[in-house]
């Protein structure tokens, strides 16, 4: 596998971290999550993907990764319910248990492309309803936090990523896909703002970002589809402009929301 692209793809993920973690102190808890759901980490490791295998392969890629972000819904329902009574440590490690188990239950169904992207617009749709009520709190940063904080968890981050994107070309299309679709950088941004701003402020920015999901999983549903007829690079390219789409339509609307 290619290399090459490795580092940017590293750098970007630790970008995104330290980046949304700020702006979800200085923006608000909106802003932060619609940054954090674009395909920031997500696209590198499919543009590894397609570097190394055909067409085909990276259709298979995205319909793993959609199966991946689908039990994304699970994770923040989970998490911003847990978050507000629990520590870290069981908040994030019940929504990730629930996210593996869930993992295992949709890909048993083994559904195409076009009923898991059904099931996904449903899913997100209701998780948002759900976590409304728990939006309101901004995250206000604390004294006397360690300069090194964030760097570090950034690093790992990182790491992670690396790890991930070393190992998808070693394994079949689907669990390449899932792997790319690892809520790393949701599970990094809750460790620092969980510990930055407790558990009701960062369940904000988590809960901020179903529908941002929602529009990632509609540009995996469109490189699954046009892969194959159009090429990776057109596919890729494509399902990049829904999702940064859809973000941008996100944020015009609560612009235009009512106080």
């Amino acid at each position: 596998m290619s290399l090459s692209l490795l580092p940017m793809n590293m750098a970007l993920a630790a970008s995104v971290v330290v980046g949304c973690s700020l702006l979800a102190e200085r923006a608000g808890p909106l802003i932060a999550a619609l940054i954090a759901t674009l395909p920031i980490s997500l696209g590198p490791v499919l543009v590894f993907i397609a570097l190394d295998h055909d067409s085909a392969f990276v259709a298979g890629s995205a319909l793993g990764t959609m199966n991946a972000n689908l039990t994304h819904a699970g994770f923040v329902l989970s998490y911003v319910l847990l978050a507000q009574r629990h520590g870290l440590a069981v908040s994030l490690g019940c929504a990730f248990a629930l996210w593996i188990a869930l993992l295992l239950a949709i890909r048993s169904f083994g559904l195409t492309v076009l009923p898991l992207a059904a099931v996904t617009t449903i899913a997100f749709l209701v998780v948002h309803r759900l976590v409304r009520p728990y939006l309101a709190i901004r995250a206000k940063p604390p004294a006397g936090l360690s300069r090194y904080a964030i760097p570090i968890r950034a690093a790992c981050v990182a790491a992670l990523v690396g790890v991930v994107s070393g190992a998808s070309g070693h394994i079949g299309p689907q669990w390449s896909g899932i792997l790319a679709g690892l809520p790393i950088i949701l599970s990094s941004l809750i460790v620092i703002l969980h510990l930055r701003a407790g558990g009701p402020a960062a369940a904000t920015v988590i809960g901020s970002s179903a529908l941002g999901l929602l529009g990632s999983g509609l540009g995996l549903a469109a490189v699954s589809l046009t892969a194959v007829p159009w090429g990776s690079w057109k596919a890729l390219g494509f399902g990049l402009a829904i999702a940064v789409a859809w973000n941008l339509m996100l944020l015009a609307l609560s612009r235009r929301a009512p106080p």
